[in-house]
């Protein structure tokens, strides 16, 4: 049976994230991905916003690795060469009682070491702004966009320079805690004997999980699929800032993004689905444009194209309205040595991805 120091399950964002920072720390590191490329699932159907961590409760580990996260990315996109862009973003209340949510927005921002937020009056947003619709507002400059693709590219490169490597069409059929480590099974019969395994399926995590023999199955949350509809404007949009409304409870609501070459996107919306789907639901349109006409009543009939659909994969109940957390646990949580699982790694992934990555690397050293 071959060996190897670590293998990390899921070549998507976090998962290469997690392979670097465990190469880097001088480890021989294996990434099995069963699609034919890297950031195939979750990774490459996203917002691809740097988020500032201002949404999050302040203490939950979501929060201080996306405010960390959020710093080192920038840093690593500068000295490697990945597209971005900090872009800004206009938080936007638009009904009553919305200012004074803005307000808490903006304490929990500073509670979680977010000190750049600036509030705006209405004249000051649409000076900035002029096509938008809003009672006040609050700016982010620290908040971005980002070539999601480029960056997984990037990581992918670090990894293979340490000495990791990536192999794409390997699907992972279980595992196996054994005397020495963990045993390693691929659809196709091939085992490996790993000291280290790292969980980073995404949508896929806690089936391994349970698919691991020697797991405790009371470590595994349940998994609720959250999937959310784009949709692109059909021209260019007469924003240069991301448009986002107050949050929703199991989201962030419809909100305007653009991409590296302006195009704007809109979305998510929040449909909650039992199996994987990633046709976007055209019924949703009516409702997008009312959404996006609480902030940009200009917004004209027809222009709006269908672009893609996403799915989160959320550990918190559809109806719950407390926030979750990533669920990032090693040895010390569960008990099993050598194995690291992460649960309920939405937004902001991206954005805390090195972050994720480093601590990842300290729950194995």
């Amino acid at each position: 049976m071959e060996r190897v120091d670590a293998v990390v399950v899921g070549a998507g964002v976090v998962g290469l994230a997690c392979a670097r920072a465990l190469a880097l720390a001088g480890r021989e590191v294996l990434v099995l991905e069963q699609a034919s490329g890297i950031g195939m699932g979750v990774s490459s159907r996203s917002s691809e916003v740097i988020h500032a961590g201002l949404y999050y409760p302040t203490g939950m580990l979501k929060t201080r690795l996306c405010v960390r996260g959020k710093a080192l990315l920038y840093e690593y996109c500068v000295a490697r060469g990945v597209p971005h862009r900090r872009c800004g973003k206009l938080i936007v209340a638009t009904a009553d009682g919305q200012d004074a949510q803005l307000a808490a927005l903006a304490a929990r921002a500073s509670a979680n070491g977010v000190d750049d937020l600036r509030p705006l009056t209405r004249a000051e947003a649409l000076a900035i702004e002029p096509e938008l619709h809003c009672t006040s507002a609050l700016l982010s400059p620290s908040s971005g966009i980002i070539d999601t693709h480029a960056l997984m590219l990037a990581y992918q490169g670090d990894l293979e320079a340490a000495g990791g490597a990536v192999v794409t069409r390997t699907q992972v059929g279980g595992a196996r805690i054994v005397d020495g480590g963990i045993e390693v099974y691929t659809a196709d019969g091939t085992a490996l004997l790993a000291q280290q395994l790292i969980n980073a399926t995404g949508l896929g995590a806690q089936a391994l999980a349970r698919a691991t023999e020697g797991f405790p199955a009371g470590r595994v949350p349940p998994l609720y699929m959250a999937k959310g509809n784009y949709f692109a404007l059909a021209g260019r949009a007469p924003f240069t800032r991301l448009v986002y409304p107050v949050p929703e409870a199991a989201g962030l609501g419809v909100h305007l993004t653009l991409d590296l070459g302006g195009q704007a996107r809109f979305g998510p919306d929040v449909q909650w689905i039992e199996h994987e789907d990633y046709a976007v639901n055209t019924a949703s349109l009516e409702r997008f444009y009312g959404e996006i006409r609480r902030y940009w009543p200009q917004l004209a009939d027809g222009v709006l194209e269908p672009a893609y659909a996403g799915i989160r994969p959320k550990i918190q109940a559809p109806g719950d309205t407390a926030a979750a957390d990533f669920r990032i646990e090693g040895p010390a949580q569960h008990g099993v040595p050598g194995v690291v699982q992460l649960f309920g790694i939405e937004s902001p992934g991206i954005t805390a991805s090195l972050a994720i990555g480093e601590y990842v690397a300290t729950l194995v050293r």
